[in-house]
């Protein structure tokens, strides 16, 4: 058995991660660490038996020792971060509070109870990172590997970029024992409304604009979140100490296919369950037009990285890693979760 550490576990990829890792390790213990900002949800986390929520913020340091002391943890999974590059744009204060200031002070914790108080016992601190560190690619230019520059271009990748310096710092000054993973675009069940893929389906079930940055073409790679907590449970069982694993969904895509993709899926829907035209009246599928008149071009957000894309080459080396989810499956998937949890959604929903 095994205790888990996971910050930020009532968020979207944090919470999915504590799903996959429930059903997977069911004899071990997982402590949730979250301070339910807007992103962190309970719900997300609800019925299961093994994890417990702790209400708290990653920066109260004396917290988090009290917690790996107490429960005996010998494992930290960091999700806790801001993470959405609009709002660091509108406020960049908060992503530096808690990226930076909150991932040094778990890393102080850990230094000081598994190494200086528990005289260097088995542990792991395993750091979800971003592609969005290494800036922005050209087109034709190759995708982004560990050994990529850092050039980050938002507050958001900014701070990411820091906390991920400190991990390396705290492990190449005070040998703790860490792993940092750099993941490209999730997506997939529980993800907050403000992120695209949920925005811009719950916006065409009502019939509401889909706001479109700049010519559409922003390219991402796109990666399921379920692959994303199945390449964390390899980084966490067959990782080298201080590797950095890029991960990636395989699906490089821009920003135009991505909602062209999800407006056909809307259609299909509505096309193959007719009860949905009553439950969301002001979708154009319920009118039998096609969502994609919803489309709509705005003025390109500050600093918006043209493309990203991430080879996964050590991941699949090291971990052996590769996702299972192809896109329009993932999608899919995707769009009939939200469909059927509409009681997840609805309170976080502003239209």
């Amino acid at each position: 058995m095994a205790n888990l550490l996971v910050t930020g576990g009532a968020g979207f990829i944090g919470g999915n991660f504590v799903r996959y890792w429930a059903e997977r390790h069911p004899g071990d213990g997982l402590t949730v660490l979250d301070s339910l900002t807007y992103a962190g949800n309970p719900a997300t986390i609800a019925g299961i038996a093994q994890a417990e929520l702790v209400i708290g913020d990653i920066r109260d340091t004396a917290l988090v020792e009290k917690l790996l002391r107490e429960r005996d943890i010998g494992t930290i999974v960091h999700f806790a971060a801001e993470s959405h590059v609009d709002r660091s744009i509108a406020g960049p204060d908060a992503f530096v509070e808690t990226n930076v200031v909150g991932t040094h002070s778990l890393l102080k914790a850990a230094r000081a109870v598994w190494l200086e108080q528990g005289g260097g016992r088995d542990h792991w601190f395993h750091h979800i990172s971003t592609d969005e560190v290494f800036g922005s690619l050209g087109e034709g230019a190759p995708p982004f590997s560990e050994a990529s520059p850092y050039a980050p271009n938002s507050p958001y990748s900014a701070s990411k970029a820091a906390a991920d310096h400190l991990v390396r710092a705290y492990h190449n000054t005070y040998g703790l024992a860490v792993t940092t993973s750099n993941c490209s675009n999730n997506y997939g069940p529980y993800q907050h409304p403000e992120k695209l893929i949920p925005l811009f389906l719950l916006n065409a079930l009502h019939g509401i604009a889909l706001p479109i940055y700049g010519d559409g073409m922003n390219v991402r790679d796109w990666l399921h979140v379920e692959d994303h907590c199945r390449a964390i449970e390899l980084c966490l069982e067959r990782g080298i100490v201080g590797e950095t694993y890029p991960i990636g969904g395989g699906a490089e895509l821009p920003n135009m296919a991505v909602i062209d993709a999800l407006c056909d899926a809307v259609d299909s829907a509505f096309a193959t369950d007719p009860e949905l035209a009553e439950r969301f009246p002001d979708a154009p599928a319920a009118q039998g037009r096609a969502t994609a008149e919803l489309k709509s071009f705005v003025a390109d957000r500050a600093g918006h990285d043209r493309r990203y894309a991430i080879d996964s080459a050590r991941a699949r080396t090291d971990l052996g890693y590769a996702p299972q989810y192809d896109f329009v499956a993932g999608l899919t998937q995707s769009v009939r979760w939200y469909l059927a949890n509409e009681d997840w959604w609805r309170p976080l929903w502003r239209d």
